[in-house]
């Protein structure tokens, strides 16, 4: 996991606490729960970066041959 998710992950864990523990007035729950929604949504921000960048084809570098052309 990277830094970044470890960071949310944290972050979120922490919010849960808080809102578990239920000393929260009304308007700073709904804070939370919206600072919640937003630290989810960067989490699959950057699990969605990662998994793009692991399917993501390798570029061509010049003078190479795709591998079936190489064998041959």
């Amino acid at each position: 996991m990277t830094d970044v998710l470890e960071e949310l992950r944290a972050r979120l864990q922490h919010a849960a606490s808080e809102l578990r523990a239920g000393g929260l007035q009304p308007a700073e729950t709904l804070a939370m729960i919206e600072e919640c929604a937003r630290l989810a949504g960067d989490a699959a921000a950057q699990v969605d970066s990662h998994v793009r960048a692991a399917l993501e084809p390798l570029p061509d570098l010049p003078g190479q041959l795709p591998l079936a052309a190489a064998q041959g």
